[in-house]
């Protein structure tokens, strides 16, 4: 792992144990259990771009105009005509609202999309796996993600993890506050227990410590 990824997920264990010394959250609590294969597609919240995402601008019948690009990490991007626009916080609908903003200064009712080639979302969407793992990451969020898939991408527990006193900390975007959950990863992963498997939301946390022995 590169030093700037070990350091980031440093500060986000840091950041989220300083949250948990301002608030009071529900150490012990489960959550339901979700099947493997969702009964049905549900449709997420709206996508909204983030740092790194990779685009593409269409402008129909202006060709010339369009552009395939890569959210730069200050969150604008680059397109001909256009410098330096911010696309991070919002949705590709709305970026191409922007864009066909800027271009009816050029050219006449110019109709434009954009499309999300590889994405990483901004982190209120992003699950973040942290502790005793094979590969500890942030990962994107998508519809339907059950703690099984975030364990498949990063690889599953490291040999002294202590999956079954792992915990879920999730924002409660009703209330605004912080809750805690208690997570049974070795039982699934190593027991196949299905009730273990639980449905992940958007900026869910996921931290997994060590074995003691």
């Amino acid at each position: 792992m590169n030093v700037s990824l070990k350091v980031a997920l440093a500060a986000g264990v840091a950041s989220f144990a300083l949250a948990g010394c301002g608030g009071t959250p529900r150490a012990g609590s489960t959550l339901p259990p979700a099947s493997f294969v969702a009964s049905s597609d549900d449709v997420s919240e709206n996508y909204i771009i983030g740092a790194l995402d990779e685009l593409t601008v269409f402008v129909w019948r202006n060709e010339e105009l369009g552009a395939r690009v890569q959210v730069r990490p200050d969150g604008r991007i680059t397109t001909p005509l256009i410098s330096d626009m911010v696309a991070v916080g919002k949705t590709p609908a709305q970026l191409a609202e922007d864009i066909r903003v800027v271009l009816t200064q050029y050219i006449q009712e110019p109709l434009v999309s954009v499309m999300i080639n590889r994405f990483q979302g901004t982190f209120s969407q992003q699950i973040r796996i942290v502790g005793a793992t094979e590969r500890p990451a942030s990962i994107p969020y998508r519809a339907n993600m059950t703690l099984l898939d975030a364990m498949i991408a990063v690889g599953g527990l490291s040999e002294h993890a202590s999956g079954d006193r792992a915990r879920l900390i999730r924002h409660d975007r009703t209330t605004g506050e912080q809750r805690e959950f208690d997570l049974r990863i070795a039982r699934l992963l190593r027991r196949g227990d299905t009730s273990a498997n639980v449905r992940l939301e958007p900026g869910d946390v996921i931290i997994i410590p060590e074995s003691m022995f």
